[in-house]
């Protein structure tokens, strides 16, 4: 006996998952996730670089 594991829902609006799309149910809420990471609206958080005038003097760039 086979048991076919269930996907959760869509994450854009919430219908049962396409197994062949996932984690999305159409090709529509796949784009609108697209959109939404390509427009900024979604973002990963980091950490923010190192302050430019904190770098030892050989690591600083050059100004011309």
């Amino acid at each position: 006996m086979t048991t076919v594991a269930k996907l959760p829902p869509c994450p854009i609006c919430g219908r049962p998952a396409d197994p062949k799309l996932k984690p999305f149910c159409s090709e529509r809420c796949s784009d609108i996730d697209l959109g939404r990471w390509l427009s900024d609206r979604y973002v990963i958080p980091a950490a923010d670089d190192e302050d430019e005038d904190a770098l030892p003097a050989a690591r600083k760039p050059e100004h011309k």
